[in-house]
């Protein structure tokens, strides 16, 4: 077979087997942040291009390098959604969300792109989830954004990994930290490279974010932003680290640390990895109080952060944590002739009424292929119908774990079946909350169906 053409460089598919265990982590985190009260927002893939020159920033790797730019048949110049911030912000405007009650708390899962050397855990097209609170200034919200990100590794048991806390001041002490760096790198100006040179008189603090190793290593004994904090900045950041403390959340205080966009202010943070190799940042956000300014809107204290899902995937595989398949086969009912299939099909019909994954014959194969079949779709039960069970009124249903059977009368087949999945997975929270089978007067009805 010689195939027409393959996967774009950077891109890739996501298979079936794979595409079960990402939404499960997909939903996770969407439960997570509705119990912060975050609610979903969704934005258009491209926007017009000046939307992340103005708000991503012109001096950015992003926009001067990675952002993929192209006029429509209108001749306007559009741009594929590099990162999900800007979009989120330009909806809160256009749609007067300022004017509903403050603050707005969004949450979104968006597929963006960049143009930049596809490595582990890194794609020219990549899925971010992230979150965004716009509306007000209280380290309180800084604090409450970085226990979100703290929840969801918590809640799948990653291991080893580190917040590093910064705060690279407002407006104000950063145009004092601005003149030092810029004195300090103009003394190695003809060391950097060429887009470090430009960015000296436009935005010295991007050469601290510069991946040329000559440039780190010019930058490692450069001016730290903590040492040039006016006193509201420094209070905000001592207010942050206060309240994580409060959480029991552990930091390390990184003065390196400037994000790869220009709108932060104030607080930035990262999870940093080293499972994942050398770019182990696997969720990163902070501060941009004066975003929705710069897009037009009135001053708007805010904040967010992204988490990439292929880094967070990639990060669970690295250390053998398993996630849960969620499109797996519940049942699958293998009929034997003409009368069992229309037996099987009508079962099947019940089962999904019941929320149960059920799955049939739609080939025409033997029992014996059925079962090999059902196998390979990861079935948990299977039951085989013939002219003698459908005589007798009662199915045998077997367990594809242990060998174990049991039967169910056709007559209210899918209703006691259901009953026998809400038992299980009652016995299954019982064993994770350390209360074996007995879980005593908890009502988990309401859970489980759900």
């Amino acid at each position: 077979m010689a195939l027409i053409t393959k996967a774009i460089k950077g891109t890739q598919d996501i298979l079936p087997e794979i595409s079960g265990r990402r939404r499960f982590v997909e939903n996770t985190l969407f439960d997570i942040a509705g119990k912060f009260g975050f609610r979903e927002i969704r934005t258009p893939v491209f926007e017009h291009t000046e939307l992340f020159q103005r708000g991503v920033g012109g001096t950015t790797d992003v926009v001067q390098k990675e952002m993929y730019t192209f006029d429509d048949k209108g001749g306007r110049s559009i741009t594929l959604r590099p990162e999900g911030t800007a979009g989120a912000v330009r909806a809160f405007l256009e749609h007067g969300l300022f004017n509903e009650a403050l603050p707005q708390k969004f949450f979104y899962h968006v597929n963006c792109y960049r143009y930049e050397k596809p490595q582990a855990g890194r794609w020219r097209e990549f899925d971010q989830f992230g979150v965004e609170v716009l509306g007000t200034a209280s380290p309180a919200a800084d604090a409450e954004v970085i226990s979100l990100a703290n929840e969801i590794f918590a809640f799948f048991g990653v291991e080893g990994l580190e917040l590093q806390l910064n705060s690279i001041g407002c407006k104000e002490c950063r145009q004092k930290y601005s003149q030092a760096l810029k004195e300090y790198f103009s003394a190695k100006k003809d060391e950097l490279c060429e887009t470090c040179r430009d960015r000296l008189d436009r935005n010295p603090m991007r050469i601290l974010d510069c991946k040329s190793p000559i440039c780190s290593a010019i930058a490692a004994d450069a001016p730290v932003m903590l040492d040039y904090l006016c006193d509201d900045c420094r209070e905000h950041f001592e207010s942050v680290k206060k309240l994580l403390e409060a959480m029991n959340i552990e930091y390390t205080v990184n003065p390196k640390i400037v994000r790869g966009l220009d709108y932060y202010t104030r607080t930035v943070f990262e999870f940093v990895s080293k499972s994942i190799g050398a770019q182990g940042t696997v969720c990163g956000g902070g501060r941009y109080d004066g975003l929705v300014e710069e897009l037009g809107g009135q001053h708007t204290p805010s904040l967010g952060f992204g988490l990439g899902i292929g880094r967070l995937l990639l990060l669970l595989e690295s250390q053998g944590i398993e996630i849960p398949d969620d499109s797996g086969c519940d049942i699958y009912i293998a009929p034997m002739g003409e009368k069992a299939l229309v037996e099987a099909v009508r079962l099947t019909s019940d089962l999904r009424s019941e929320g149960i994954s059920a799955q049939t014959d739609i080939v025409g194969r033997s029992v014996k292929a059925q079962m090999k079949y059902a196998d390979k779709t990861g079935a948990r039960y299977t039951c085989v119908i013939g002219d003698d069970e459908l005589s007798a009124g009662v199915y045998k249903v077997k367990n594809m774990a242990d060998g174990g059977t049991f039967e169910i009368p056709a007559a209210d087949f899918a209703e006691t079946f259901s009953d026998v999945m809400i038992k299980e997975q009652t016995k299954l929270l019982g064993e994770q909350l350390g209360l074996g089978e007995d879980l005593g007067d908890i009502d988990l009805s309401a859970l489980l169906k759900g």
